[in-house]
Formats: structure tokens, sequence, C-alpha cells
């Protein structure tokens, strides 16, 4: 294993990319590399193997994106990458950054195989082919064992979030997949943490690769930690609803360490009259598609979530993070906190710790080589009450299979007697459901047009859902 050289590209028009992918990126506005970028995308173009550790933010999507894309051979119609990832959450994330890379090579097709949707309509697709499969394990294995997928074309395997697929249990799975796979062919493996799993896993299917390590997306600048100390759990829901108080955040990333806890901190939020929502592993996909809507749109202030739910979050402004509980994992804890201040902002991270947790406390000032302090929990605000959040959402029984579009649904909206198109927010479409933000005042209204009007020359269903 070889680590990279410091002497690094500074920005995207130095590298000898395609031209085409050179132009889209100026057109998106992608000029200096990110860290993981710099390091990384010279290997990958080489054909190296290439292990990078980078955290949340890093730039990470659009440091393989590009290295396969580079190399894609669009003429010939078989499955030249396969990405895979711990969640269908940053699978979907993924593929929508390598479609926005991808926008200038014509006839591209990226699919992507996930659980928790039908199989019936990802065999169709599949029998269409495509160029590059974006997927979570246990679905692609799926796939391959019915005979639906074939892997042998497959010239770059990207494992996304390594770490996280392993601590699933993913391990068993991805052998499987791996021996479908050919011998010769270039693998890239992302990971936030490089445990031992890792470690071992890297030796077995990588080839003298590469390792680039980013220490940190983040800057002690950009980010602000706090700790505070709470007696026992039962201090925690009320000691959770202060600090948000106290910061008066329109929207908060609250982690736990378990799916109960989850449920239960979300609860006692609601109680207080805090819109919040909670996600994790035991909820039905079309709830946890709803919930992230719901979320990532501003139609909820607080996600309560474990951390393999966050994963794939893509969530562009998030100024504060709560942990509710010390991860067991201080490298884990380091990837919670990275969920905010990104991209240059300013972000806030709070923990509550118990007297129970101070090892925790102790193997992270281990690894920062910080000291942490504890502060006391601040109290209620005087006269606090919690604000509602400024929009609502509106969920149609129509999507991308009944070809409905953003466009469809902003005329439908502000047709005749409609509400205005500044009070319509993120529009985010499935399948076979659109989701639709809108300013709480006018959600009604909107409900009422949608309700009377018609969408592709035909009547759907719609309701305001949510908190």
């Amino acid at each position: 294993m070889t680590t990279s050289d410091t002497n690094h590209p500074r920005d995207f028009q130095s590298l000898p990319l395609q031209q085409s992918l050179l132009t889209n990126l100026e057109d998106l506005g992608y000029t200096r590399l990110t860290e993981i970028q710099a390091a990384a995308l010279p290997a990958i173009m080489d054909g190296r193997d290439v292990i990078g550790q980078a955290r949340t933010g890093s730039g990470k999507t659009v440091t393989f994106g590009l290295g396969l894309l580079h190399k894609l051979q669009v003429g010939q119609f078989r499955v030249q990458a396969l990405v895979l990832c711990p969640t269908r959450e940053l699978a979907d994330q993924v593929a929508r950054e390598l479609r926005k890379l991808a926008r200038t090579i014509h006839n591209i097709k990226i699919l992507t195989l996930c659980g928790g949707m039908p199989f019936g309509p990802q065999v169709g697709s599949l029998k269409h082919g495509a160029h590059i499969v974006v997927g979570t394990p246990g679905r692609i294995e799926d796939h391959l064992r019915k005979g639906n997928l074939d892997l042998q074309g497959v010239q770059t395997l990207v494992l996304d979030e390594a770490d996280r697929m392993l601590d699933m249990g993913f391990q068993a799975v991805l052998d499987q997949i791996l021996a479908e796979l050919p011998s010769q062919r270039q693998t890239l493996l992302f990971s936030a943490t490089y445990p031992n799993t890792i470690d071992a896993l890297a030796t077995r299917v990588l080839r003298n690769p590469v390792k680039v390590e980013v220490t940190s997306a983040h800057t002690q600048n950009t980010i602000e930690q706090k700790y505070y100390q709470v007696e026992n759990n039962e201090e925690r829901p009320a000691a959770l609803y202060q600090l948000l108080a106290n910061f008066d955040v329109s929207s908060a990333l609250v982690f736990c360490n378990t799916r109960k806890e989850a449920d239960e901190a979300a609860q006692a939020l609601k109680r207080a009259g805090v819109s919040a929502l909670a996600l994790h592993g035991d909820m039905e996909q079309k709830d946890r598609d709803c919930t992230l809507v719901l979320f990532a749109n501003g139609s909820a202030s607080v996600l309560v979530a474990t951390d393999v739910a966050a994963r794939g979050l893509d969530i562009e402004e998030l100024p504060v993070v709560v942990n509710y509980h010390l991860s067991r994992d201080p490298e884990v804890h380091v990837h919670r906190v990275g969920r905010t201040g990104r991209a240059g902002q300013k972000g806030v991270a709070l923990s509550l710790v118990s007297k129970k947790e101070i090892y925790k406390l102790e193997r992270l000032e281990a690894l920062t080589q910080q000291s942490i302090t504890l502060q006391e929990v601040p109290p209620l605000p005087k006269g606090f009450v919690a604000s509602r959040p400024v929009m609502s959402t509106l969920q149609i029984d129509g999507g991308k299979k009944q070809k409905v579009r953003a466009g469809d649904v902003v005329g439908a909206l502000t047709g005749e007697g409609g509400i205005d198109a500044a009070q319509i927010g993120k529009i985010q479409l499935f399948d076979f459901s659109t989701f639709v933000a809108v300013e709480r005042e006018v959600a009604k209204k909107a409900l009422g047009k949608l309700a009377n009007g018609k969408l592709k020359g035909r009547k759907f269903r719609a309701r305001i859902v949510g908190v």
C-alpha cells in the first residue's frame, strides 16, 4: 500500500479529464478541488486502486464519480461500474450526483437497485441495460442470484462508506458479489473510519492501493462543540429540549445510539410542541422516504436518527447537530459532528454526557488530542414556545412512472386563483409519488388547487402530510 504524495492539483481544469466533464463541472460551479479530490483523483485516473478515508462533506462522491465517468465507454452498453452503498438513501444521493456529473454524456444510463423498492420494475429496467449500477448489497445480490444482473463487464467497483456496510453485517453478501466480478478491475474503497475490519477487507479486495487520508473536512473555526452534563437518562429529554430552545434552531439533527432512544426522544420533543420526527431501520421504506422529505424541505424542525439511518442524508444546511448519547466509537462521534458546518458554513455540535459516559469522553479526548469541559445545561428561556416550521408538505399519488415533472406541479399550483411561485419550496419526485413543500399559510389553498385541478391531463389524489 502506498500513500499519495502532497503535490496535488488545485482545480478541476488542471486534471486530464474528458472535455465534456470539465465543461459540465464549470457549469456546475465546481472549480477548486477538495482535499480528497486533489489527493485521490490523479491516482484513480491512472487506474490505481484507492482507499479514501474521508468524512462526510469531503467531496468523495465527486471523486469516484469523475473517475468512473472519465473511463466509461458509452458505446459499450453493459454494466461498467458498480457502486455499493450501505443504505438506499445514500445510494439515491450518489445516483443523483452521478447523473448531475454525467449531464453532458449522451445516452448514459445510471440505474439504482435498492431494497425497499418493488423488485419487478427493477428486473424490467435491467433488461434494458445500464452503464452504471448504484445499489445496496442485499438487493444487488438478489438480482445476481436470480440471474438478472451481469457484472462481467465491470471495470470499476466502488465501496462507498464501507465501514457502515460491515457494521450492518454485509460482509458475507459483499463476498458473494465480489465473486461475480472480474478479477481485473479497479476498486475504490471509501470509509469515514478505518477499523481492523476495513483493513482486512482492503487487503483482500484491493491491489497495491494508494491510501488517501483526509484527517478532517472541517475546521475548529467552522464547528463549535459544546458538552453538557446530565445526571442520568431520565434527564435527557428535558435537557435536549432546553438545548434546542436556547439555540433556537430551525433545523437540527439529533443522533441516538438505538432505535428505541430515537423513538422516545422524538416523542418527548413532540409533547413539548417541537415538530420532531424519528428515523431508524425499523421503519417501512415509504415512511423513511416521507420522513426524510419532511426534514429536508423544512416541514419538520428536528430529525432524531440512528447513525445508520442518518447516512446519506442530503441536507445542505444543517446548523445544529446534537448527540443525545455519545457514540461508543469516538470516530463515529467525529463523523456525526461533521454533518454540520459543511461547505465553510458555521455549525454547532452539542453533546449530552452522563457520569457513566465519562470513559467515552476520555476516548474522544485521546482521539482529538483536545481537552473537553462539561457545562451545565442552560435553563429554558423565559416564555419560550417552540415555533412551527414555515413549510408544509403535500403528497401527490403520482410520480416519475406517471411522467409527473416538477414543472407540472408548479403549473398546477400557480394557475388561475393559485398560490405564488415564491411560496413553493422543494419538489421531490419518487416513482409513484411526489412531495411538494409550500408555505404553511397557503397549504390548504394549494391542496385545493391540486384536488380540483389536473396533472398531465388527469386527476391525482393529494394530501397534507407530516407533523
